[in-house]
């Protein structure tokens, strides 16, 4: 598995990615329809976007993700739908 640094959730969080499966285990950075709170300590809206387009949807739009609760997706439709995520 990759280990991708995506803070702004929380400010260590990370991300577990396996390539040859194309798919992300995201925790509570990215959600169907979402994205996680920030309202934690530490937390910040504009890393988790910056985490999220920087680093999350560059992976590809076939990425299926398995996020902390709530049904899965993939990175192509949180692109496309995703009001967070639109502009």
């Amino acid at each position: 598995l990759e280990v991708l640094h995506c803070p702004g959730h929380t400010p260590g969080h990370v991300v577990f990615f396996h390539r040859g499966e194309q798919l992300a285990f995201v925790g509570d950075v990215l959600f169907q329809g979402s994205i996680g709170r920030t309202d934690f300590p530490q937390g910040d809206y504009d890393t988790l976007i910056n985490a999220i387009k920087g680093k999350l949807l560059p992976l590809g739009d076939e990425v299926s993700f398995v996020p902390g609760h709530g049904p899965a997706s993939t990175l192509g439709h949180e692109r496309r739908h995703n009001p967070y995520l639109r502009g």
